[in-house]
């Protein structure tokens, strides 16, 4: 049982919430027994598992511990598990993993792939969010071009609530991403305030991809210009945005519905 704050394991634990750390050590946090289910049913396998038992038996996943090796398992006080959450009304569950790699070439796709792209995502909740969309949607993968967050930050994987894990992911640079959408026959449609084209006047029952930008900014040229189209939704209020988020699920939803799922 680990009681102190002190404990080298657990100062160790809050120093992984800095990118730097995670990229150094090779290591990244998972908060919550569902998450920490779908990580392990989609492969991975922590290092170490970190558990409050008293919060534990509250959770929903009893059966998390039966599937885990006991040797890696450190009981821990509440005080100790407040110290290393990322949030409120946890279950009392956290692990420590090794990231994957990610990136076009690993990814396995239908015969008829719908695929979410975005550039320079730079909000972990936004990223989160549209992973949850995507997990929803059953999309086939999403590819982050140029990232400024990273895929790994707790707060994408909290706000992910497993989509992380759900999902087939990729990182790579834009030039990357469209290169590698040219070989596999995938079309590109570019998101945007000032197209000519409304979302739903498209086509997305071939092989296809949204390319989304950051709210700030929108899309670079470099999309612009080589996307197959550049599309819109209809704004009818006085703010001329959505949510990156939000508006990744419209188009999303209206390729699904296209696609009769």
């Amino acid at each position: 049982m680990i009681t102190s704050l002190q404990n080298p394991a657990i100062k160790n634990i809050v120093k992984l919430s800095k990118s730097k750390e995670r990229k150094d050590q090779q290591l990244f946090v998972i908060e919550g027994a569902r998450e920490l289910s779908l990580a392990l049913q989609s492969g991975y396998r922590p290092e170490a598992v970190y558990l409050c038992r008293e919060m534990f038996e509250k959770t929903k996943y009893p059966d998390l511990l039966d599937v885990l090796p006991p040797e890696i398992v450190c009981d821990i006080s509440p005080a100790v598990f407040s110290k290393i959450a990322y949030r409120e009304n946890s279950d009392g569950v956290v692990a420590l993993a090794k990231p994957r790699p990610h990136t076009p070439d690993d990814l396995q796709l239908s015969r008829n792939p719908f695929l979410i792209l975005l550039e320079a995502v730079e909000k972990p909740g936004n990223l989160g969010a549209i992973l949850r969309t995507a997990d929803a949607a059953a999309v086939d993968a999403v590819i982050i071009c140029d990232p400024q967050t990273d895929l790994y930050n707790p707060n994408v994987v909290r706000s992910s609530v497993g989509g992380i894990f759900t999902v087939q992911t990729a990182v790579c640079t834009s030039e990357e991403a469209f290169a590698w959408l040219q070989k596999q026959y995938i079309s590109s449609f570019a998101a945007e305030l000032q197209a000519a084209e409304f979302y739903q006047e498209i086509d997305f029952t071939g092989p296809s991809a949204i390319v989304m930008g950051t709210e700030a900014d929108g899309l670079s040229d470099f999309w612009l210009r080589h996307a197959t189209k550049r599309i819109k939704i209809p704004m009818r209020g006085k703010i001329d945005s959505l949510n990156v988020s939000v508006s990744t699920a419209v188009l999303t939803f209206e390729a699904m519905r296209q696609r009769g799922f």
